[in-house]
């Protein structure tokens, strides 16, 4: 029986010395980031950009998989459930901190079934319209709005999206109840409003800039306290109306729960590399945004941060009294 028990504690000793030699080699293989979204949406560009940056610093190439639907949360539950071993990471948006309100049942926990790896980027919002939308400003949406708005469409990328919780304020803000179009994805939103199928949307600038700047949208507020540099010309919601009506849609990295800490610190380190490459901070520039001061792109200020967000958003989505099963 001694035996038996110095075999035992002997295995379990070489196994945990080889799982540390493992993360201290890592990676050996090529990551997966899995983005819970369509591809061609503003989360997916904003991973795209900063994954191939990361790839170089890593020495291994990640490759960007879209598991959209729900919001988000199916591709939160696959992370949740994936290895803890470094080879499969998350980006999600602020949807991450609205789910456990929005969802009355949820297979994974938003603060405790991931391991927070940094926040990556602060991307401001955009009410947009078709090109051919009647109102040529926001005096003229709102009127439009209220005098036609069993007849307006808004697109949003699904429950829990950035999207959806941007209209969601917008229209508690108007008092005017829309009829929503669910979306996988802004991407598929995007190519539908391009398309003249649905009239409005609230959409991050990394998805909007360049429809906005080509005319092939009609662009009414931003969603900050300032006008942004890369749209001098395009008001604040406040300025357009709605006093403060502000939302940034922040993106964070996560891997599931119980990676070593040598491999998120590794991680972690790449991200912050690539948050100063300059072509990542120069196709931010392009698209509305830029990357996050160093100390936030760290495990403890995203934790931080995601706690700050559940417990800000909980009680307006409760209050607005919308829930998903």
């Amino acid at each position: 029986m001694k035996t038996t028990f110095l075999r035992s504690v002997a295995a379990i000793a070489l196994a945990g010395t080889a799982f540390s030699a493992s993360a201290q080699n890592y990676p050996t293989k090529t990551v997966t980031m899995i983005v819970p979204f369509a591809a061609g949406g503003p989360t997916d560009t904003v991973a795209r950009l900063v994954a191939q940056s990361m790839g170089k610093t890593l020495k291994q190439q990640i490759i960007v998989e879209n598991v959209g639907g729900a919001g988000g949360t199916i591709g939160a539950a696959r992370v949740a459930k994936a290895a803890p071993d470094g080879y499969t990471i998350f980006l999600h948006h602020i949807g991450h901190s609205t789910a456990p309100a929005l969802y009355r049942k949820l297979s994974y926990n938003a603060m405790t079934d991931f391991e927070p790896i940094g926040l990556v980027t602060d991307v401001p919002m955009t009410l947009i319209a078709k090109a051919d939308f009647p109102a040529k400003n926001f005096q003229e949406l709102l009127a439009y709005v209220k005098a036609n708005k069993t007849k307006v469409t808004y697109a949003n990328a699904g429950l829990g999206s950035a999207s959806h919780l941007c209209g969601m304020l917008f229209q508690t803000a108007i008092g005017v109840d829309l009829t929503t179009v669910p979306y996988k994805g802004t991407g598929p939103a995007m190519n539908d409003m391009l398309g003249g199928q649905v009239d409005l949307m609230c959409d991050q600038t990394t998805n909007t800039t360049s429809q906005i700047k080509s005319n092939k949208v009609k662009v009414y507020g931003v969603t900050t306290k300032q006008r942004l540099a890369s749209m001098p010309n395009v008001p604040t919601m406040a300025e357009a109306g709605l006093p403060g009506f502000e939302i940034a849609v922040w993106h964070g990295m996560y891997a599931p729960k119980g990676t070593p800490k040598p491999v998120v610190e590794t991680l972690s380190n790449a991200l912050r590399v690539a948050l100063k490459d300059p072509t990542v901070k120069q196709r931010f520039a392009d698209l509305g945004t830029e990357p996050v001061a160093e100390n936030r792109a760290r495990p403890e200020a995203l934790r931080a941060h995601v706690k700050a967000e559940i417990d800000r958003w909980g009680p307006i989505i409760t209050k607005a009294g919308q829930y998903a099963d």
